[in-house]
């Protein structure tokens, strides 16, 4: 694996990590998520363990099982199946920053081959970076917090709230806050993660019901790094490229050129449809 590449000129970061031409596409009978496979030979509720193809170097990357259950979804798992989940993000959290090299751990999903996940077997995955990768380090450093508008409010209780984004370059795109100021998973109350479990269920079921069909999505969360102020605010953002079932969204080249995007979905009538699926 090379090191990383900076451009000089745009300060963008690139890893080239040839290794990863090798990832599998697995049919469901060959699942090495499944209990009795490559990576689960017993059964389990939840799991992590090191990605065998990592984007960093080794030990740095891991895979996140939700559930042995191949055909599950992530809020099919229910509250108490998701809270597992949750737990688990916060103790590989813990256990990730306890590494002297690791300055920031990235919890994220894929869901859905339009957005590049190679088994269908419901799991995220984990990164440990040496350094706060640039544009979540930009959004701490401008003192993100919840924007819960009510025009773009999707739903929220006692601890959590979850809005369309404001400025979203997808099609769909919601943010996931707790109403207090917290950084990282793992500082996180056991109410706070009975929360959190319960708005990722609602969310993700409204946006499978958004299309009437299994929406590929990309979530990740956002949270506060070692060399934390304590001005940091956890937050998950959930998108998707979809602007109609089963129509992709493409990032064109003026976009590209430009760093500037042209959304073909208003935000606030997102929020509207979605708070009408509940």
């Amino acid at each position: 694996m090379s090191a990383p590449r900076r451009d000089p000129y745009l300060d963008t970061v690139v890893h080239i990590v040839e290794s990863r031409q090798g990832r599998p596409n697995l049919p469901a009978d060959g699942c090495p998520f499944c209990v009795g496979g490559l990576e689960a030979p017993e059964p389990y509720d939840v799991k992590a363990f090191p990605n065998r193809w990592p984007a960093l170097g080794e030990g740095n990357c891991e895979v996140v099982l939700y559930t042995p259950h191949h055909d599950a979804t992530f809020h099919g798992l229910g509250h108490a199946g998701v809270r597992k989940v949750v737990d688990l993000w916060a103790d590989r959290t813990t256990a990730l920053m306890g590494h002297p090299a690791t300055e920031y751990v990235m919890v994220f999903e894929n869901r859905g081959a339009e957005v590049g996940a190679t088994i269908a077997h419901p799991h995220g995955q984990i990164y440990a970076f040496d350094h706060t990768p640039g544009r979540i380090a930009r959004m701490f450093a401008a003192g993100w917090e919840p924007d819960a508008a009510p025009a773009r409010l999707v739903l929220g209780d006692d601890h959590f709230v979850a809005a369309t984004t404001f400025a979203a370059v997808f099609p769909v795109s919601v943010s996931i806050a707790p109403r207090m100021r917290t950084g990282r998973l793992d500082d996180l109350g056991d109410a706070q993660r009975t929360s959190l479990a319960a708005t990722l269920v609602e969310v993700l079921a409204r946006l499978d019901r958004l299309f009437d069909a299994p929406l590929p999505y990309m979530l990740w969360v956002n949270q506060a790094p070692r060399n934390a102020t304590g001005s940091e605010w956890l937050n998950i953002e959930i998108v998707s490229p979809w602007r109609a079932s089963g129509v992709p969204r493409f990032i064109a080249a003026a976009e590209v050129a430009g760093g500037e995007y042209f959304n073909p979905v208003n935000p606030e009538e997102l929020a509207a449809t979605l708070r009408g699926l509940g």
